[in-house]
């Protein structure tokens, strides 16, 4: 998949970084992301984050949870940011000439903001009135602008420079916005409060502005004394946590590449080292810290298997993860669990030419010694000798996979993984790699029968040696399945194309399941509830793959962009409750909406059962044994082409085009009814199944054989168990969504 690429919105400006001092008031504010796109990204290291903007959520004093994930530039704003943005036209024109009265500066001049094509503000000063809605307006570029008077906002007075909340400028603008972010951003100010959020911009850089010394300013401290910074909302979330004993949310937020992963590491950070200090067990302290430490050093094991480069970001999470944090009611450490969602498979086996597969697999290649490459069978192989691998990058500028792969030792070790639990993993990822360069090629000319290419079978051999199974039925599961006729077994004969997508199917599943296990053996060492511990409560960490928009967008963009719909829904519909639930306590005259419902036509469409939505009609075709892309796609254009302003047919290509909060994207349905039904070889699953390798058995546990009554064998697996990918999704995200609503 190839993206649009992005360099930073604002030229920088060589600045010390700041320390930490007081200001003189800070609201009540949440965290939010909001990425701003431009168009070229620069080099960088793993341990920055990357994108413009990015957002956290974190919990109020009530207990319940706040969230905003923002559009995407050049897009037209969705207007729900704030309720002062919501005027109807009659308010606006009624507003217009007054507007700009007030503005003026010392000398009397009247500045405003215009917008331009180029740089999307400049500032200029009101020459002249020209009627008919008409203004003269000097801009600082040096040019004169004949504009229209609501084509252009009013400026803020100079003491409103680079103000720490946005909500408490004069002047609430998107021009306004942007030009505090670009002031503060310049001055290494990176984090910024808008009223219940605080907006993050990515600093390109590392700043030293989340040591010690920080931690100890920010923790215990009330929103008052101190600078806008994530300490500030993960502290929060744990006072709130400790005083009132409700389970908090923070939810980080914002479009794919906006560095979420970074700042969700800095809110953990914060967390394990306010409650190691607050230790009220001597006799305990040494377990805790260890535990706070072991989920620090989960992070690296979880980058490894699920992060990787895209055109937008070096180490983008493939996946999502809500990280529950447990405390004591005394604020220790008690565990933590970890759910994900949604592991970018496709990625395991297609690679667009300027990103990378997952971090392992060039750890592993480039990092491991001699004896366990050996042990591998990977002697001298490198990176372009396998397919999975040798499309895209081979290296990330700035980082050294060398180094990663000591830093992921170190981490397994940490976790208590022993090298036995290391080796089993490991042997997974190279496995996969081994699987990618088996090929086939036709029988002959006239036949599409598929047969093995000349050196297909020794890395089909190097695959069962490491997977623990026989050679022989492997390669006959491949190339000649056998399958049920009604009652009796016959052997199916396979072309190339059918092959190839059996293994690649092999392989994906092969590295989903082998993450799933992996998150698990993690969620084991992590989890301390039976310990003797106090009834706990949680604090959760919500960081999932953001909005994304690529030149082609496919099935897994669709269900990245369904999430962040809901979540967006679920900003929208607490945001403006508790804004409204304010203003009746302070007996404000107010007509309540719900804003959540805003988004339901594109939720609906993408969710609903009856009238059929897109995953229900992706499932019903799944199903069906003469369904096509083709036919799926005709099918939606049916249903829904009429019927909303939400959805239209693709007028190049097969898809369709779909108006989410942030922007319409376009999807290509090529290949969905193969990614949704996530198809796997049974007769190489029960090989899996049956392995010498314990920890392959395990995987593929469910796909074991039982005898029947007659004596024959039969799969584990009943028909009725099935999820498609949208089902097991659907089913994901209405868990999450429950949890968030209960914190």
């Amino acid at each position: 998949m190839a993206g649009h690429v992005r360099n930073s919105p604002f030229a920088r400006q060589k600045s010390p970084s700041p320390g930490p001092v007081s200001n003189n008031g800070r609201p009540k504010s949440m965290i939010i992301a909001s990425p701003l796109s431009v168009n070229q990204s620069p080099a960088h290291t793993r341990n920055q984050s990357y994108t413009s903007l990015v957002g956290v959520m974190a919990p109020n004093r009530s207990g319940t949870t706040r969230h905003h994930a923002d559009s995407k530039a050049g897009t037209q704003s969705s207007n729900t940011f704030a309720p002062s943005f919501i005027n109807t036209e009659e308010m606006r024109r009624s507003e217009m000439i007054n507007r700009i009265e007030g503005g003026n500066d010392f000398s009397g001049k009247r500045y405003v903001w215009l917008k331009d094509p180029q740089v999307a503000f400049v500032k200029g000063w009101i020459v002249e009135e020209l009627g008919n809605d008409q203004i003269l307006v000097q801009c600082d570029d040096g040019s004169q602008r004949e504009v229209s008077i609501d084509g252009v906002d009013k400026v803020n007075p100079a003491k409103f420079e680079k103000a720490d909340d946005m909500a408490e400028l004069t002047h609430l603008n998107e021009a306004s916005v942007v030009h505090n972010l670009h002031m503060r951003y310049q001055a290494d100010l990176i984090y910024t409060y808008s009223g219940l959020f605080l907006v993050t911009i990515n600093p390109y850089c590392p700043l030293p502005i989340y040591t010690n010394e920080y931690i100890n300013m920010y923790k215990g401290q009330s929103r008052e004394e101190t600078k806008p910074h994530i300490y500030a909302m993960a502290d929060e979330a744990f006072r709130n946590l400790v005083d009132e004993g409700q389970n908090q949310s923070i939810l980080v937020t914002g479009e794919s590449g906006a560095g979420k992963t970074e700042n969700t590491k800095k809110v953990i950070q914060y967390l394990a080292a306010v409650s190691h200090s607050e230790s009220p067990a001597k006799n305990k302290a040494h377990l805790k810290a260890n535990l706070s430490q072991q989920i620090l050093r989960a992070n690296p094991i979880l980058e490894a298997f699920g992060n990787a480069q895209t055109v937008r970001n070096n180490n983008s999470s493939r996946f999502g993860k809500f990280i529950r944090i447990e405390f004591t009611r005394g604020g220790t450490i008690a565990g933590a669990f970890i759910d994900w969602y949604l592991l970018e498979k496709s990625r395991v086996v297609r690679l667009n030419s300027h990103e990378r597969n997952y971090h392992v697999f060039y750890q592993l290649l480039k990092g491991a010694d001699r004896k366990l490459k050996h042990g591998f069978l990977l002697d001298d192989q490198d990176v372009g000798d396998f397919a999975y691998t040798r499309d895209g990058h081979d290296t990330i500028t700035g980082v050294s996979d060398r180094d990663e792969w000591d830093s992921l030792v170190e981490a397994f070790s940490v976790m208590g993984f022993s090298e036995q639990e290391q080796t089993s993993i490991l042997r997974t990822v190279a496995a996969v790699l081994h699987l990618g360069n088996i090929t086939v090629m036709k029988e002959s000319r006239g036949a599409d029968q598929a047969r093995l290419a000349p050196d297909a079978r020794m890395h089909a051999d190097k695959v069962c040696k490491l997977l623990g199974i026989p050679l022989e039925p492997f390669l006959q599961g491949l190339l000649h399945p056998r399958v049920k006729a009604g009652r009796e077994w016959v052997e199916k004969v396979q072309t190339p194309e059918q092959v190839r997508l059996a293994i690649d199917a092999l392989s994906k599943g092969i590295y989903e399941r082998s993450f799933g296990d992996l998150v698990s053996r993690i969620n084991r060492q992590l989890d301390r509830s039976g310990m003797g511990m106090d009834d706990s409560h949680f604090i959760g960490v919500l960081d999932i793959a953001g909005f994304e928009i690529f030149e082609e967008n496919s099935f897994e963009q669709l269900c990245i962009n369904y999430t962040n719909e809901k979540l967006q829904q679920f900003f929208n519909h607490h945001m403006f409750v508790l804004e409204q639930e304010e203003y009746a306590r302070e007996q404000i005259e107010w007509k309540f909406i719900d804003f959540g419902h805003d988004l339901q036509p594109t939720i609906d469409l993408i969710e609903l059962p009856n009238p059929i939505g897109i995953f229900s009609c992706l499932d019903e075709d799944s199903v069906m044994p003469k369904a096509t892309d083709k036919s799926f796609t005709e099918k939606l254009h049916s249903l829904w082409g009429r019927k909303t302003p939400k959805y239209r047919p693709s007028r190049l290509g097969q898809g369709f085009l779909l108006t989410h909060y942030a922007a319409e994207v376009e999807y290509s349905t090529e290949g969905w009814l193969e990614k949704n039904k996530d198809p796997l070889n049974d007769n190489v699953t029960r090989l899996l199944a049956a392995s010498t390798d314990r920890h392959t058995a395990s995987l593929f546990g469910d796909c074991a054989d039982a005898d029947d009554e007659s004596g024959a064998t039969r799969s584990r697996v009943k028909k009725g168990l099935f999820r498609t990918v949208a089902q097991r999704h659907k089913e994901q995200l209405s868990s999450l969504m429950a949890q968030l609503h209960s914190t």
